[in-house]
């Protein structure tokens, strides 16, 4: 690998653990808000999936460094750390996303304020918020962190990274549903109102609303 972009995605990863870390740090001291909700009161596949999260992170994270310093022990066997996606334009292409992950990450941070939790809350869930970034998206968290594993990805252009960026797809997509679910039951009608002018994930994916049929008759 260029090692401008293996420097590029561990500075990346830097800046996402220290904002993280310094968000969290900020709610616990300076709103007595824990954000971490991971796993808490849940049982079954949703305990599962949350606590997921963190092994896979914490692979995700360690291939990440060792492949950006070109270190001998990976997590992944040798088969997985084939690259099979060795241009310059798919690294130039991982770059863009990666960056445009960070950016989105740090905005949606910034929009969600003392609302922000990691799993769901059940207990303290914070207000429903719809402005800024969720103006654009209603899962923008989300949307960054896709964002970031496919741009490693393309950057690494290995099976294993393809396989980390595939199941963290999957988890936060089945994540996704049982907020929903959540919020739903939580904010009502205001939540259902925000789901119609507001796509999921991108902007340009939601779906037009569906004309009224006219109940008038028309004359012969």
């Amino acid at each position: 690998m260029n090692a401008f972009f293996g420097y590029f995605q561990l500075a990346a990863l830097v800046v996402l653990l220290l904002v993280f870390v310094g968000r969290i740090l900020h709610l616990r001291l300076g709103g007595n808000i824990n954000p971490f909700a991971l796993g808490a009161g849940k049982g079954g596949l949703r305990r599962v999936v949350e606590v997921g999260f963190l092994v896979i992170f914490a692979i995700w994270t360690t291939e990440i460094i060792a492949a950006s310093l070109a270190l001998d022990w990976r997590v992944f066997p040798a088969p997985m750390q084939r690259r099979f996606l060795p241009s310059l334009s798919s690294q130039i292409a991982g770059l863009a996303l990666a960056s445009c992950g960070v950016a989105v990450f740090i905005l949606a941070l910034a929009s969600f304020g003392a609302s922000w939790r990691i799993g769901i809350d059940a207990k303290t869930p914070g207000g429903l918020v719809t402005t800024g970034m969720f103006a654009l998206s209603r899962n923008p968290i989300f949307v960054s962190i896709d964002l970031y594993a496919f741009g490693t990805f393309l950057i690494n252009g290995t099976l294993g990274f393809l396989l980390l960026a595939l199941i963290l797809a999957a988890g936060v997509h089945y994540q996704i549903l049982q907020e929903e679910n959540f919020l739903r039951r939580t904010y009502g009608k205001a939540y259902q109102d925000y789901c119609r002018r507001t796509a999921r994930y991108y902007p340009w994916a939601l779906s037009p609303p569906r004309p009224k049929a006219d109940s008038r008759r028309i004359a012969d």
